[in-house]
């Protein structure tokens, strides 16, 4: 499958402009959004996890769209702990059904990013366009480091969660607190810590081998 150089374009977002990194195959089969950590931490749509969420659609034939959050690189506004952020996604994704149009919609999220997609999955779910994928790496949920918690919302059957076995940030245990009353499995990586240092090629064999086309 072809593949194109990644774009970098600005939208109109709510409250000004949303920086966006897009990665698209030869031909487009559906359309991915991933979100990145969290912006007041060093977070942006370059972070190695969310480049290889977005590489891993990509490959699969997903035309995808890394966003940087509000106040990081070009993108306007000021951070809200995942409220505005919810509705810049939401914003995003309109933009790309009207570029691409209604094709399947996967998200992808990494640590804060995955704890806002979660937001913009039970958004979809309300209107008439449900996520079709979902994959959340290090989802943000609970009590983390720097003594933020996270509210983190119910996802589809069928997401794929992965979490390190050392992870750092977000104890392993906070996820499964969250998955056990969803009956959600979590594929746990041993020895993996929050970033995924060194095992970063197993994020997109994992997400290859649940969804790669037969």
């Amino acid at each position: 499958m072809s593949q194109r150089p990644t774009e970098s374009a600005l939208l109109n977002g709510p409250d000004g402009a949303i920086e966006v990194l897009i990665d698209t195959p030869g031909n487009a089969r559906g359309i991915a959004l991933v979100a990145h950590p969290h912006p007041l931490f060093g977070g942006t749509n370059t972070n190695k996890v969310a480049h290889t969420l977005a590489r891993a659609f990509r490959d699969l034939g997903y035309a995808t769209i890394r966003p940087n959050f509000r106040g990081v690189g070009k993108s306007e506004g000021a951070h809200d702990h995942g409220q505005a952020e919810t509705e810049d996604l939401l914003a995003v994704v309109a933009w790309a059904q009207s570029r691409w149009g209604t094709l399947p919609l996967a998200l992808g999220g990494f640590s804060f990013g995955g704890f806002v997609q979660t937001r913009v999955a039970r958004r979809l779910s309300e209107g008439v366009t449900p996520v079709g994928r979902m994959v959340l790496v290090g989802v943000a949920s609970g009590e983390v480091t720097g003594a933020r918690t996270y509210q983190t919302e119910a996802v589809p059957k069928g997401t794929l969660v992965i979490h390190g076995e050392a992870d750092e940030t977000v104890p392993l245990a906070n996820v499964l607190d969250w998955a056990r009353p969803q009956e959600l499995p979590v594929i746990v990586v041993p020895g993996a810590d929050h970033f995924f240092h060194g095992r970063l090629h197993l994020l997109r064999d994992l997400i290859a081998e649940r969804w790669a086309p037969l």
